[in-house]
């Protein structure tokens, strides 16, 4: 970046930040190990036991945005987000769907919550994830979210190729990945109006470029562990 370097379009800011899809984990060899049925079912267990680390830190993550954010709307706005995973009323929410997946791979609830089968890499990077969110300004921590443009592509392979590679995975246990396709096109949309409408210099927008591959780095790492850590 030059002192003489204009600020991007909004569509240009946009694009670049879509660009980086290609460091997103649905291109990790793990990933496309497990999505080409190459898994042992002790792996899709491992998976969904370290990844749940991450899923019952989301909400936490949220509530840190929530709390470093004066403004009220968005307060109204980014709230939904941790009812979508802890649940309200009737709404069982994103962790039970995936305390679901679990038992529908054949882990125990008491197992799964128990966290024993966590590696120290997974913990660190979702750690390091949470920290960031509580200690960033607001709006860095909502543009660390954007990695959820990515996310409807993997939860669809999952749905199209678990059934044929992994019959033996209740199939009611897949719902999370189907429930959540429409919700992260929703937050989606409003991770980026926030961050285009905040990120705005040539130096701000170079910063959210770099959030962004951070939160890409997070999930590499905890793909980049289990890969390593996780026995055939």
């Amino acid at each position: 970046m030059t002192n003489t370097e204009a600020a991007w379009s909004a569509q240009e800011f946009e694009s670049r930040l879509r660009a980086l899809e290609k460091h997103y984990h649905i291109h990790h060899p793990f990933n496309i190990k497990m999505n080409s049925g190459q898994c042992s079912p002790q792996q899709i267990r491992g998976w969904v036991a370290n990844r749940f680390y991450y899923q019952i830190n989301i909400p936490v993550k949220d509530a840190a945005i929530i709390a470093n954010c004066p403004c009220r709307e968005t307060r109204r706005r980014w709230v939904v987000r941790i009812l979508d995973h802890d649940g309200w009323e009737d709404n069982e929410g994103g962790i039970e769907a995936w305390a679901r997946l679990g038992e529908a791979v054949g882990l125990s609830r008491d197992e799964l919550w128990s966290l024993e089968h966590v590696l120290p890499g997974v913990k660190f990077a979702v750690d390091a994830y949470v920290n960031f969110a509580r200690r960033a300004p607001w709006q860095e921590a909502v543009c660390s979210s954007l990695t959820e443009m990515f996310a409807p592509k993997i939860h669809q392979d999952r749905l199209a190729r678990w059934p044929e590679h992994y019959p033996w995975i209740e199939p009611e246990g897949l719902h999370y990945f189907r429930s959540r396709i429409p919700l992260a096109q929703r937050d989606v949309e409003h991770g980026l109006e926030v961050t285009l409408s905040y990120f705005q210099t040539p130096a701000q927008q170079h910063r959210a470029l770099e959030i962004l591959q951070f939160k890409l780095d997070v999930l590499w790492s905890m793909m980049d562990a289990m890969e390593k850590g996780l026995p055939e």
